[in-house]
């Protein structure tokens, strides 16, 4: 049984990242909300971290150009590791001395 997940718009969240920053207790306005505390914390800590692309619509993550290059360059590291490490595996096993794969 799945439960179908909740979603909130953009400026509701705002409204309760606003209150949140005015009142003490953050789990008493998440339950008059009816939004668990957490949920709220975390909204509070994408909201401080980047206040003008935050909540984008359908979880759409809105990066800077230098952190789309900087995704484009850690993509294309992670893929030259892969392949150097298939390499060395297929080095490594050609290279063995009982002359298995050496074609002789």
């Amino acid at each position: 049984m799945s439960r179908e997940r909740k979603t909130y718009p953009k400026e509701f969240k705002l409204m309760l990242v606003e209150l949140s920053n005015k009142r003490t207790d953050l789990a008493e306005l998440a339950n008059e909300l009816d939004v668990k505390p957490s949920l709220l914390y975390r909204w509070r800590k994408e909201f401080s971290e980047k206040q003008t692309s935050s909540f984008p619509d359908n979880g759409k993550v809105i990066l800077s150009a230098a952190e789309q290059e900087l995704a484009q360059l850690k993509k294309e590291l992670r893929e030259t590791q892969m392949e150097r490490d298939i390499l060395k595996k297929a080095i490594s096993i050609f290279s063995r001395g009982d002359n298995k794969y050496s074609g002789s």
